[in-house]
């Protein structure tokens, strides 16, 4: 799955991810292992991640319809307006209750592959990352594993944002985005959850562990 660059080609970013075999093939047992545990007739919930600003957009209700059809059926999707409810925000009582997240950043420019994560966003990443599966919303590659995407820590120090950087070759069929949708199916109606994957790590061991740039 770890792809390289083509020959002749100087493009950093004409890769089909910027994760490390060794990276995918842990986050891959871990969403096997998250999709294993899973029972019937328990919700799953993905948060979505917004500015106020991308929220506030006429996009906004659009933006969230395609992310629900990129999800499996039946998963319940949560934003900031939905969650708290005009109530003060309290990431850390909401964290434990989610499932997944999804982040949107602000494009560098229209179809860039560069998405800017505010403060807020960061750390919500930052809190999920290493536990349940976290997708980028891109606008025209769709879902993207965060794994498979290049970070950057970026100023001002006291508030911090993340550039994330989508691979340029990215493919929907890749092994890192269908486990982490796997991660998120809800289990069947049938008394099964989904099928049990053979030879799965017990735990996600950091799947940034080898990058310069900590989120």
């Amino acid at each position: 799955m770890h792809a390289t660059q083509k020959p002749g080609n100087d493009d950093p970013l004409d890769v089909e991810t910027f994760a490390r075999s060794e990276q995918q093939r842990r986050y891959i047992a871990a969403m096997h292992r998250i999709a294993a545990k899973r029972r019937p007739d328990t919700p799953v919930r993905v948060y979505v991640s917004a500015a106020p600003k991308t929220a506030s957009d006429s996009n906004w209700n659009r933006w969230l319809k395609r992310i629900t059809e990129d999800l499996p059926d039946g998963v319940e999707l949560l934003h900031y307006g939905s969650a708290f409810e005009g109530q003060p925000y309290a990431w850390e009582t909401l964290v434990g209750q989610l499932d997944g997240l999804v982040v949107i950043g602000k494009p560098k420019r229209l179809g860039s592959r560069v998405h800017v994560l505010g403060p807020v966003a960061r750390l919500e990443l930052r809190s999920m990352v290493a536990q349940k599966p976290v997708l980028l919303f891109t606008h025209n590659l769709g879902l993207v594993p965060v794994i498979d995407c290049k970070s950057q820590v970026m100023t001002p120090p006291d508030a911090p944002r993340l550039k994330l950087v989508a691979p340029k070759r990215w493919n929907r069929d890749s092994r890192t985005l269908q486990a982490a949708l796997d991660a998120l199916r809800p289990a069947g109606d049938d008394g099964q959850g989904p099928e049990p994957h053979r030879g799965t790590a017990d735990h996600l061991a950091t799947p940034f562990a080898s990058r310069s740039a900590t989120p």
